[in-house]
């Protein structure tokens, strides 16, 4: 899909570095992504942890779509822990591209590239379908209407594989939040689970194509097959609070 975006149409994010990390801002009131200098590949903060909570409904993706580049720490922390899945992310800014080294993104090579694209556009435009969907798409003025519109995620359902699942970042408390949950449960014929981050700051919401929450029975917390000890022990207290929300949910 050609790029046609012209780079002075974007916001371009600084950097704020301290001792121990290294965040991206839009602006000095919000953060948009963090990262730890002593270790990059770690995910810095409690909504990242959650949505790599997909890991429980599908431990071993081949595929994985990501829409939203950040700082890549979703991008460094699937390359690096599940080397088995092939990474695309499209990011939109080419400013915040401009960055990947700086934040220690991969190169790109055969199972891991960066594609500057419109979010929306590449998802209808679809060349490929994928295991996982994982929407964390944020600029300077908040979620962009295209990337949570009922078409939007009418595209991503069709974008995913038979038992795909679609992870989307939403902000707690937005005063549309109900209207872009409202908009997932009916692409996904209301086979959709919302989830606190338990900070109050963001909902990050899973959404089968399929029946997937139904394997899952709620319980004792297990770690993926398969999965690194050190991986897990970030995403344990993010698979507590997704399995609770499901228990939730199915009572």
């Amino acid at each position: 899909m050609p790029d046609t975006q012209d780079a002075t149409q974007h916001v371009k994010p600084f950097v704020y570095e301290s001792l121990t990390s290294k965040a991206l801002y839009f602006s000095i009131s919000e953060i948009q992504i963090r990262t730890q200098i002593k270790d990059p590949h770690a995910l810095d903060l409690e909504y990242t942890r959650t949505m790599m909570g997909f890991l429980l409904f599908n431990p071993q993706p081949r595929n994985i779509v990501m829409v939203g580049l950040g700082a890549g720490s979703l991008a460094k922390f699937c390359h690096r822990y599940l080397p088995q899945a092939r990474i695309q992310v499209v990011e939109v800014n080419p400013h915040v591209i401009a960055l990947r080294k700086q934040f220690h993104v991969p190169p790109d090579d055969d199972r891991f590239r960066v594609v500057r694209a419109d979010g929306a556009q590449y998802v209808h435009y679809r060349s490929t379908r994928c295991d996982v969907l994982m929407i964390d798409a944020f600029d300077a003025h908040g979620l962009p209407s295209r990337l949570c519109s009922q078409r939007f995620y009418d595209d991503c359902f069709e974008m995913l594989q038979p038992g795909g699942i679609m992870v989307v970042n939403l902000h707690y408390g937005h005063s549309d939040h109900e209207v872009h949950l409202d908009r997932i449960r009916r692409s996904f014929k209301d086979c959709a689970l919302a989830v606190d981050d338990g900070e109050l700051s963001n909902v990050i919401v899973f959404a089968c194509k399929g029946h997937t929450f139904e394997q899952i029975r709620p319980g004792v917390v297990r770690r993926p097959r398969n999965l690194d000890d050190t991986a897990a022990e970030q995403l344990l207290a993010a698979f507590a609070l997704i399995t609770s929300a499901l228990k939730d949910q199915q009572r």
